[in-house]
């Protein structure tokens, strides 16, 4: 059946992300790299059934060459942090063929990408039949009328007159500039350095520091890049796609519909699964487990006993509230519930610890294989100038012959532990050829994901074990002395049963995940918030002795007076 996915990432190379390599991969291709001159191939890759570059009017034409358009993208960024691209990955409906998957894509791309001024490179994959999504790369930086690259931000000067203080750019201040606007400088005061108007500091006869003036630290964003970077931007990216796609549906008469809102926003209280990837899927094939093909098996696992909870909370409801026994299965019930998230919980935090635990060791790795790799492209850039010097050098040079040779043979050596070193790293991350690191990479930005999932799961399960907490207090405090002691009788007959029950569905869950231990840590947890005492003939009658003495209404101090 059509779902809906719809993933919006950015691609910079703050994360050591390449848009030629992701451009590559995405249309299954050969890219070159001018700016690191990397070659990027994704041939044997398979499964890219359809590639298209949509441009809008003002880009130049060459852009319709993949390697071209995403090379000029490379080298208009001079930041090592910079933002290269915007990558959207949709979910196409399997109820349609190829060529409504185009048309649906290209109505989507060309109403909210390319008119706003975007170049685009989509590409369709499917390589099996289940599972058809496409890649859509688009630019984060404006074109002007002429083709050329606009600036993402511009310099803005904090400037004052008088007390009050305001940022102008450049093109604003020559105007602000006439309304008596002043840049400021900062000036030696004695020994402190001072920010202050000219006006100000020429009449002391202060020293300038430095010509640059006091700016704001990240400038202003060009108005263009702020709306293209907006939440609200995604939101109706979200929206748009889910309306171009039923509409096709809708044509085609087929019945089924997505819906780009969350489970949150259309009240179905479970988790939504998260996306795999096809490494993950490839793990699983060949014998292994992956870590997130796991995280959907249990979060699968999860709704049905959350929705095992809630069906039982509704039969609850409707039974009648008058005896003794029904109440008592009521609050076991709502205890049992909290263990159950209180288990939940902590088994997730154990898990996102886990997670962190690979990101920082993938991190390490990562830094160290980086200065490995330029340490061997410098040696081999060395080696090749050396070797050169050596074949120009007349045969009547034998001393210098003789300490090149040395030189070579030394940096020959380095070179063979530098390659050594780097199949080591390569070894550790899982991988077999350099060409497999970027996935390495994008895993460990998918770990980020997994891990705010879990945050978030974890978020509901607190709030849902606070409306179960909420719920036990209300019934047992309206309980008068004499039903809460029959009451606590009965939960002291049924609590051992209620507890196997729990720790079952538990164990079907979490299967051989399943840890005694936290569910011990669990239930003690549950009984400190509910402010629970073990159910003891003793302490039965003495919760008794203290809901008696809190009924017993008090007497004023004047009426002991007067007594």
């Amino acid at each position: 059946m059509a779902i809906y996915h719809f993933e919006a990432k950015v691609i910079t190379r703050g994360t050591g992300r390449s848009v030629v390599a992701a451009a590559a991969y995405a249309s299954c291709s050969q890219i070159y790299n001018d700016y690191d001159g990397v070659m990027h191939d994704y041939t044997r890759k398979q499964g890219c059934v359809y590639s298209e570059i949509l441009l809008p009017l003002n880009a130049p034409t060459e852009w319709q060459d993949r390697a071209k358009l995403w090379n000029a993208v490379e080298a208009a960024e001079k930041s090592k942090d910079s933002r290269l691209a915007r990558e959207l990955i949709v979910a196409m409906p399997v109820e349609l063929q190829i060529d409504e998957w185009k048309s649906i894509l290209q109505k989507f791309i060309k109403e909210n990408c390319v008119d706003k001024g975007m170049c685009a490179d989509v590409n369709i994959h499917d390589t099996d039949g289940h599972n058809p999504h496409a890649h859509i790369l688009l630019t984060v930086r404006p074109i002007n009328e002429k083709g050329k690259w606009q600036s993402k931000t511009q310099k803005e000067y904090l400037c004052r007159k008088g007390d009050e203080e305001r940022g102008f750019t450049a093109d604003e201040f020559k105007m602000a500039q006439a309304d008596g606007w002043e840049k400021q400088y900062q000036y030696f005061v004695g020994k402190k350095k001072v920010y202050m108007t000219p006006s100000e500091a020429l009449p002391q006869n202060l020293e300038r520091v430095s010509k640059n003036p006091k700016s704001t630290r990240y400038g202003r964003q060009n108005p263009i890049c702020a709306e293209w970077n907006s939440e609200q931007q995604i939101t109706k990216w979200r929206k748009s796609w889910e309306d171009v796609v039923n509409l096709e549906l809708e044509r085609k008469n087929i019945s089924e519909r997505i819906d780009s809102r969350s489970f949150a926003e259309r009240g179905i209280g479970e988790q939504p699964t998260i996306h795999e990837g096809v490494t993950a899927r490839i793990i699983e094939q060949r014998g292994g487990v992956s870590e997130r093909c796991e995280m959907n098996r249990q979060i699968r696992k999860d709704n049905d006993l959350l929705r095992e909870l809630k069906a039982l909370v509704n039969n609850l409801s409707e039974i009648v509230e008058n005896t003794a026994a029904k109440i008592a299965e009521k609050l076991e019930s709502f205890r049992n519930n909290m263990i159950a998230a209180f288990y939940e919980i902590k088994h997730n935090k154990n898990t996102a610890d886990k997670i962190q635990q690979n990101n920082r060791a993938i991190d390490i790795i990562l830094r160290e294989y980086n200065k490995v790799v330029k340490a061997i492209d410098g040696a081999d850039t060395e080696l090749s100038k050396l070797k050169s010097e050596k074949a120009e050098l007349p045969t009547i040079h034998i001393f210098k012959h003789n300490t090149l040779s040395e030189q070579i043979a030394k940096l020959e050596t380095d070179l063979k532990k530098l390659k050594n070193r780097k199949a080591i790293l390569l070894r550790d991350m899982g991988v077999k050829s350099e060409n497999d690191v970027p996935q390495v990479e994008e895993q460990r930005n998918k770990n980020d994901i997994v891990l705010e999932n879990i945050s978030k799961r974890n978020d509901t399960l607190t709030e849902y074990s606070e409306t179960e907490k909420v719920q036990y207090r209300k019934l047992k405090d309206s309980l008068s002395p004499e039903e809460l002691s029959a009451v606590q009788e009965e939960r002291s007959h049924i609590r051992e049963g209620g507890i196997l029950s729990v720790i079952q569905k538990l164990r079907e869950v979490f299967g051989k995940h399943y840890d005694y231990d936290i569910f011990k840590e669990a239930k003690t947890d549950v009984s400190k918030a509910l402010n629970e005492r073990p159910l003891t003939k003793k302490s039965i009658k003495q919760q008794l002795q203290k809901k008696q003495q809190q009924a017993i209404p008090r007497k004023s101090k004047k009426h002991e007076i007067e007594r």
